[in-house]
């Protein structure tokens, strides 16, 4: 019984290495992505150029992902467009791309419940230090917002994407 249960989890585990370190399919360089969808529903966001879905990435969303974020703290990622409003190569969180949360509406509604609406919600990569979770980040909500990725996918993103790119988060 015991050699059963060595082997399984040896299995596991190679099974688990496999899939973390698996290589995906890469952006095609010198690729400018134009337009970003995320389906939060789906775990997905989509990056388009010229009109054309180039790539999904599955994603990690906010530790209460449903609903549209109204104040700080919620643990939501918000719905509605936006545009990418900055880039950091510094990030804590490997890089990421700033996204213009909140915007008008956004501190209206925050307003009416007399919270502070929140912001640096971003698209990054994981933890500093931790990238070897690799893949193993979209197992889980995780973040306080914002939309995450492995580290090589925040970096195709990073050199595809210009600051002033639509982005549409859909529920």
């Amino acid at each position: 019984m015991k050699k059963v249960i060595l082997f399984t989890i040896l299995l596991l585990v190679i099974a688990a290495s496999i899939y973390n370190l698996y290589p995906e399919q890469k952006l095609p360089s010198n690729t400018e992505i134009d337009y970003i969808i995320v389906k939060k529903s789906n775990r997905q966001l989509l990056a388009y150029s010229k009109q054309k879905l180039i790539k999904t990435y599955q994603i990690s969303l906010g530790d209460s992902p449903v609903g549209h974020k109204e104040f700080e703290g919620d643990e939501k990622t918000p719905e509605g467009v936006y545009v990418v409003n900055a880039k950091n190569p510094n990030s804590g969180y490997h890089k990421n791309l700033g996204v213009s949360y909140p915007n008008k509406k956004d501190i209206a509604k925050a307003k009416l419940l007399s919270k502070d609406p929140g912001g640096d919600i971003k698209i990054h990569g994981i933890r500093n230090n931790l990238g070897f979770i690799g893949k193993f980040q979209r197992f889980f909500d995780w973040t306080n917002g914002c939309m995450a990725l492995t580290n090589n996918e925040v970096d195709e993103l990073f050199y595809a994407v210009n600051i002033g790119t639509k982005i549409e988060i859909r529920p």
